[in-house]
């Protein structure tokens, strides 16, 4: 839950953007969060028996300050390196427009 200052705040600045940032580990272009992974021992190839247990495994992500020339506007982003490579190829405007960020 946002408190109400933090809520003010984003509606005088007019910057939504900003809640990306203060939420869970999620990459603001291509979704993509934390999953659980099992551990894998070299014991199980002997055995059935695996003393593993289940861990979380989080996404690459980088806090970028990214500049939009078609709005004249620099954001700043936690996107995943995955999303870094695509607003190199399609370019910073198309790629948040597609993810509905602008």
């Amino acid at each position: 839950m946002i408190c109400p200052s933090w809520l003010k705040y984003l509606l005088n600045t007019g910057n939504m953007i900003a809640l990306s940032a203060h939420m869970a580990k999620v990459c603001a272009i291509t979704k993509k969060g934390s999953m659980v992974t099992g551990r894998y021992s070299n014991r199980t190839r002997a055995t059935q028996f695996n003393p593993c247990g289940a861990i979380r495994k989080y996404p690459n992500l980088q806090k970028k300050r990214v500049y939009i020339p078609e709005l004249k506007k620099t954001l700043t982003l936690t996107i995943s390196t995955k999303a870094l490579k695509t607003i190199q190829k399609n370019g910073a405007f198309a790629t948040l427009k597609k993810a509905g960020l602008i």
